[in-house]
């Protein structure tokens, strides 16, 4: 990826090395670089609830409107409704100030052009190229020409309710929920939407301060929302992380059901319904050996890309697969949306199970994972790169493969966002895998943590 654009758009520590000043520069390239002729270009922009959201919101704004744009504020709301929004509001770009599932004092910048697909890489260059060349991106606005901004946070809010609930089963009287908002920006939307439906809903992680977002909660921590499923007795739990663009499912019995097996179990119920073109599926590297052999089992195909819901979604977009997705919880569902939406990921899970007439667990069985390891390594940002030419390095990943043989795999990349290698086993024996991907991960970070 670029300088300043990783895998999603532009990320650090608020404040320090993604500040207002940069956050500036970013607003007055992006109007320059996605002005039309003459017309003034709309951004519509959202966030999640970081303490810096209004700090850098403020500042990009800034840089838009000095340059003649005009903006419409749409405040906390998922970054998938930004997605959403841009077409409802025929918006030039969408902005998302978020730094996902990272810890509060990260924040990041990220773009939508006007059909709700990320930017172009190209156009990324562009901007980015103008940022950092130090030339003045743009002649200033004077009087009358000077960008203009209006707020629409209740308006938007609701029309993206609307939609959702437009994907929705008719009813969900009698369902009983439990909600992990993670302290982000799904607080308000996703409790709103499950009641609005006629759900039974407990809500977690709806008590935002600025600073407890991600914090022990949402998807990436879905202890608590494990413990409030069995302690009320609920039908499902529903973690999110802190933009909502992510879904972990929690079954009645208190058990994780993860981004490839929900992918899996809704890939089945679209193929039933006669919706999955090509009888295709999208997946990454990361994607569990059991999701292959489940779908494969089904007569489905599986593509693999990169990590990074950017990569899942232009191979979904060139090979017409409806679905896609990661581990993670960050899936796609084409038919709606052009983004991950953990919201709305839930309501299609929920049709499943709907359609079925089974509960979570019985349809989680189905699908049979093998064990999989994951270990990041600390590293330098030049260790991100130079691992791959380190002898020592290369050797003991040998000796893995070797031993894994037919049976396991090993993947290592290093992480788009964060000074981290992330190094993946996956294999028939939990113990030995873990030990393995520890002693490698240690290995890389003692060579190269500085």
């Amino acid at each position: 990826m670029g300088r300043l654009f990783g895998t999603d758009g532009v990320r650090g520590i608020a404040n320090k090395e993604l500040t207002p000043e940069l956050a500036f520069h970013l607003g007055k390239a992006s109007a320059t670089v996605l002005k039309k002729g003459n017309k003034s270009p709309v951004f519509l922009i959202g966030m999640d609830t970081r303490i810096s959201g209004h700090l850098l919101e403020h500042a990009i704004t800034s840089g838009i409107l000095a340059v003649g744009g005009k903006v419409i504020k749409v405040g906390v709301i998922p970054t998938p409704a930004v997605a959403h929004l841009v077409k409802a509001y025929n918006a030039d770009a969408g902005v998302v100030i978020s730094a996902s599932h990272n810890p509060f004092e990260y924040n990041g910048i990220k773009f939508f052009n006007g059909k709700g697909f990320k930017l172009d890489d190209l156009i990324e260059e562009e901007i980015e190229d103008l940022v950092l060349s130090g030339i003045d991106q743009g002649e200033h606005k004077t009087g009358m020409e000077i960008g203009t901004c209006f707020s629409e946070m209740d308006k938007a809010k609701k029309l993206y309710e609307a939609f959702l609930i437009s994907t929705a089963p008719s009813s969900l009287e009698g369902f009983k929920v439990v909600l992990d908002c993670a302290n982000g920006a799904a607080y308000e939307v996703a409790p709103n939407v499950f009641k609005k439906l006629g759900a039974d809903v407990t809500v977690i992680g709806d008590k935002p301060d600025g600073t407890n977002i991600n914090q022990a909660i949402g998807s990436t921590h879905p202890e608590k929302l494990q413990a409030t499923v069995l302690k009320v007795g609920a039908d499902l739990g529903l973690a999110y992380d802190g933009d909502a663009d992510r879904l972990i499912v929690v079954d009645e019995a208190g058990r994780i059901i993860d981004g490839d097996k929900i992918i899996c179990l809704c890939a089945k119920y679209l193929k039933e319904k006669g919706r999955l073109t090509g009888d295709l599926v999208t997946g990454t590297v990361m994607s569990n050996l059991g999701f292959h052999k489940y779908l494969e089992k089904l007569g489905v195909v599986t593509q693999s890309t990169k990590v990074g819901d950017r990569y899942v979604l232009e191979a979904m977009l060139k090979t017409n697969s409806v679905i896609g997705g990661e581990q993670s919880g960050h899936i796609i569902f084409l038919e709606h949306t052009t983004t991950g939406d953990g919201i709305l990921s839930s309501l299609q899970f929920i049709n499943a199970m709907m359609h079925w007439k089974k509960k979570a667990s019985e349809l989680s069985k189905e699908v049979t994972l093998y064990p999989q390891v994951l270990e990041n390594a600390k590293v330098s940002k030049r260790g991100q790169k130079l691992y791959e030419q380190d002898e020592i390095i290369m050797e003991e990943i040998a000796k893995i493969n070797e031993v894994l043989g037919d049976d396991g795999r090993l993947l290592i990349r290093p992480s788009g966002t964060e000074p981290l290698v992330r190094v993946m086993i996956e294999g028939e024996n939990l113990e030995k895998i873990a030990a393995m991907a520890k002693s490698l991960a240690e290995l890389i970070e003692e060579r190269f943590r500085d």
